[in-house]
């Protein structure tokens, strides 16, 4: 099963381009809860290139890590890659007049109920946005 979450961010394309895939930026907004952190962050932006995502609790009591490589990129457009345990994911980079539109498309988790990886996906994406819409005023 596949699940698409998208957000409308009103701040150049460019912005949310870098904001997406430098890592000092990724460890500021990729949580999905205020109790949750990203320590760090790695980004090896070409096809091939891995990535790696480090996701604490901020109490310390669990943590996991979001790992893969890049299997298509197409520069401020569309990142697709693929996850350590084979599930894939698309985002896309959409210029509306004056907005862009974010989007992911990802094959769900069999471990979590879908409701709850929608949920999940999308309050990152809500906190990008927050981020960056933040970050140019």
């Amino acid at each position: 099963m596949k699940i698409r979450v998208s957000i409308d961010v009103a701040t150049p394309l460019q912005r949310v381009w870098q904001a997406w895939v430098t890592p000092e930026e990724i460890t500021q907004w990729n949580h999905a809860s205020a109790d949750w952190v990203c320590p760090r962050a790695e980004m090896d932006l070409r096809e091939g290139g891995r990535f790696s995502y480090r996701m604490e609790a901020r109490d310390g009591s669990m943590g996991f890590d979001f790992c893969g490589r890049i299997i298509a990129l197409e520069a401020m457009r569309r990142i697709d890659y693929e996850f350590d345990d084979g599930r894939r994911v698309e985002v896309g980079f959409d210029q509306q007049a004056s907005t862009v539109t974010l989007w992911q498309l990802f094959d769900a988790d069999s471990s979590h109920p879908e409701e709850q990886q929608r949920a999940g996906w999308q309050a990152i994406l809500d906190n990008f946005k927050a981020y960056v819409e933040s970050q140019a005023t």
